[in-house]
């Protein structure tokens, strides 16, 4: 297929939009976007991007700008809250062939995939209110009172996607392991939160407590992010009761810390029979979101938007397109999920068998987990 005069609304202005919208630009679609929060509400705190994610920016010509916003990760280490190795690897090793694993604030990864889409006007604040596939198009109605056609809409609208809820509905929660669309929680509540160390060591640093998790990335700058999760029934509880255990430096972290500046949510995921209905597809969050622990979120947002591209371009029809996209993406994202369940199975064990068994298979855990990933898209 040509993209000339092919249009397409991308819903969200977030990773997996804006990566879609470049991409599809490239394409040389007339691509449109809109965004339900404001311009200036997409702050957050840090993101670490493995080195698939770093080469799928290269392959949208925005690598060289994140790595110069980012710091360079070499290592990945765990130990226990009381700071006793569990174990750890080497980060390039891991990634070698394929990009250099980096972490950077969200809101500078942000504004380079925003430069990056420049050419497509973007509406903030505004939001679908309703999708109606006709046979010629679809037809969108807006929160703002406006309307529009589009031969594609693209859902890249997260894990509480107003999309996803419009065209494939939200039946009732079918339970663990149910794909009927509905975000579900996986028992886990997040603090995310950015703290001053200026002399953090280049590494992913994860500490395992007893219900909780508390990780350090250095983003650059003289700062880390901070993350760290509970069981919901602590989510109350403030996070220096939840860290109390935990040894140096968790408790100077927190005494650095601004709650104001903390990022609180469950942790949640999504998973569906089917991605696409009709011209409407979902891409990142809103089709495969799953919990942070093996950091894919943003890999498979990216990723998502160049096979995108690429399907539209070596198909004879849409509905090609978008049948052989789901196609190519469901591997990988079924695996990515698969792989956090058995990582977040294993963290869940009572520490004294937990500990022993990361010393023993922690390493082989992680780094088998990210080996079919080195394969491009």
């Amino acid at each position: 297929m040509r993209g000339d005069g092919v249009e397409v609304l991308v819903v969200g202005a977030g990773i997996a939009g804006l990566a879609a919208a470049r991409a599809l630009r490239g394409w040389g679609a007339a691509v449109e976007m809109v965004e339900r929060g404001p311009a200036a509400g997409v702050l957050g705190a840090g993101i670490y991007l493995p080195g698939n994610a770093v080469r799928a920016l290269d392959a949208l010509g925005l690598g060289e700008q994140v790595v110069a916003r980012a710091a360079r990760i070499g290592r990945q280490r765990v130990a226990d809250h009381r700071g006793r190795f569990l174990f750890d690897f080497d980060v390039d090793e891991v990634w070698q062939g394929v990009g250099p694993s980096v972490a950077l604030h969200r809101a500078d990864l942000h504004q380079v995939l925003l430069a990056g889409a420049s050419e497509v006007p973007v509406r903030w604040g505004c939001s679908p209110e309703s999708v109606t596939e006709t046979d010629e198009d679809v037809r969108v109605g807006f929160d703002d009172g406006s309307t529009g056609r589009y031969d594609l809409v693209v859902g890249a609208d997260g894990v509480h996607s107003t999309v996803r809820r419009l065209v494939f509905g939200t039946p009732a929660r079918s339970g663990a392991g149910g794909s009927d669309g509905a975000a579900r929680p996986v028992g886990q509540y997040a603090r995310r939160f950015v703290a001053a160390c200026p002399h953090a060591a280049p590494e992913w640093s994860l500490m395992a407590g007893r219900g909780s998790v508390f990780l350090t990335i250095p983003i650059g700058d003289g700062r880390v992010y901070c993350y760290t999760d509970c069981a919901p029934g602590a989510a109350s509880i403030p996070l220096r009761e939840v860290l109390a255990g935990y040894v140096e430096p968790v408790p100077t972290l927190l005494a650095g810390s601004d709650a104001a500046d903390l990022h609180s949510a469950p942790v949640e995921e999504v998973t569906l029979r089917r991605w696409w209905r009709g011209a409407v597809l979902l891409i990142g969050d809103a089709a495969h979101a799953t919990s942070p622990n093996m950091a894919q979120g943003a890999a498979m947002a990216l990723e998502d938007a160049i096979v995108l591209a690429d399907s539209l371009a070596g198909a004879r029809s849409l509905a090609e397109a978008l049948g052989a996209y789901e196609q190519r993406r469901r591997l990988r994202t079924d695996w990515v999920l698969a792989q956090t369940h058995h990582r977040d199975r294993s963290r869940t064990l009572p520490s004294l068998i937990r500990n022993p068994v990361l010393r023993r298979t922690g390493r082989h855990l992680f780094t088998a987990g990210y080996a079919p990933l080195r394969a491009q898209p």
